[in-house]
């Protein structure tokens, strides 16, 4: 990954500052920020890959002291964030104030524990509790708790997180962050279930069992629904975008697993559920999504699991 380029170093490899921007002008050279280049072969269109290196770049124009944080801490982590989070690369030092906001660059000045800091992909980095924490005081609600669900998954635990909350003192955004860690459930298996969960909430709708299997007369399992409300006899199923795609393993195919899903959805309209789906787009714009499992939950009646 540190094949980025400098300009300094371009320079002094012989091309002078016309040669680079006819290089850029001419596709031979990728400007990755002002300053820092790539070698136009390499692919930018993935948006993670894409800071990774804006990352780097930002490291290697000097920054002394400073610790990779927030959605760029996140990156290194593996830990998905939404875009808003990756529209700058985030660095805190370790100082109250001081914060500057640049076109590329965001600085943060907090205090910095020892034990919020550790090693990530070769970078001095917030730890993961810590970066989620950071996450949640600067995110919608939402978007907090998805961010906690998925560190979770990966290892963190409801105490690591509270602790951090907890050592990290007044600030701005520290009551969503609270609330954040409250909602946190690690039984959403994605970004977009666990959006979801908290529409859900703020809708003032019952809350649902997650991941519940569902099992046929015989006891055989037939599914298993992301989102349950068995007293209503509703399932509720999220569609990521990529569900029938690039998501597959290999050899899938796309036409024979929605096929399947398919099959499924029809089993569980035979043993009397209502199915309700939703997509990226309803999450959006939740009204019309909201509105059919109302509708849903209307038509329903209780199914014993």
């Amino acid at each position: 990954m540190d094949d980025i380029r400098l300009a300094r170093e371009l320079v002094q490899s012989g091309l002078s500052p016309v040669e680079i921007r006819s290089a850029v002008d001419g596709g031979s050279l990728r400007r990755l920020r002002r300053g820092a280049y790539v070698d136009a072969s390499e692919h930018a269109g993935d948006l993670v890959r894409l800071h990774r290196r804006l990352i780097v770049a930002t490291l290697k124009q000097g920054h002394p002291g400073s610790v990779v944080s927030h959605g760029s801490a996140a990156v290194l982590h593996e830990l998905r964030v939404p875009k808003s989070a990756l529209e700058r690369v985030h660095i805190t030092r370790n100082r109250y104030g001081g914060g500057q906001r640049r076109a590329w660059l965001q600085v943060h000045g907090h205090p910095l524990p020892d034990g919020h800091v550790a090693e990530v992909d070769g970078h001095v980095a917030t730890s993961l509790p810590r970066t989620v924490v950071d996450l949640a005081c600067t995110l919608p609600l939402a978007d907090g708790v998805a961010v906690g669900d998925g560190a979770l998954r990966l290892g963190a635990t409801p105490l690591d997180l509270g602790t951090v909350l907890g050592e990290i003192g007044a600030r701005r955004g520290i009551g969503t962050a609270r609330r954040a860690l409250e909602l946190l459930d690690p039984r959403s298996e994605s970004y977009g279930e666990s959006i979801s969960r908290v529409l859900l909430l703020e809708r003032g709708l019952p809350a649902p069992d997650p991941q519940l299997l569902v099992r046929d007369e015989g006891g055989h399992v037939v599914a298993r629904a992301d989102f349950a409300w068995p007293s209503l006899g509703v399932i509720g199923e999220f569609d990521g975008r990529v569900k029938y795609g690039r998501e597959l393993a290999t050899g899938q195919d796309p036409v024979e697993t929605l096929w399947k899903e398919k099959v499924r959805e029809d089993l569980l309209r035979d043993l009397g559920w209502q199915v309700v789906r939703w997509i990226w787009a309803d999450l959006h714009h939740p009204a019309a999504w909201l509105a059919r499992l109302e509708r849903a939950f209307s038509r329903g009646h209780p199914i014993a699991v």
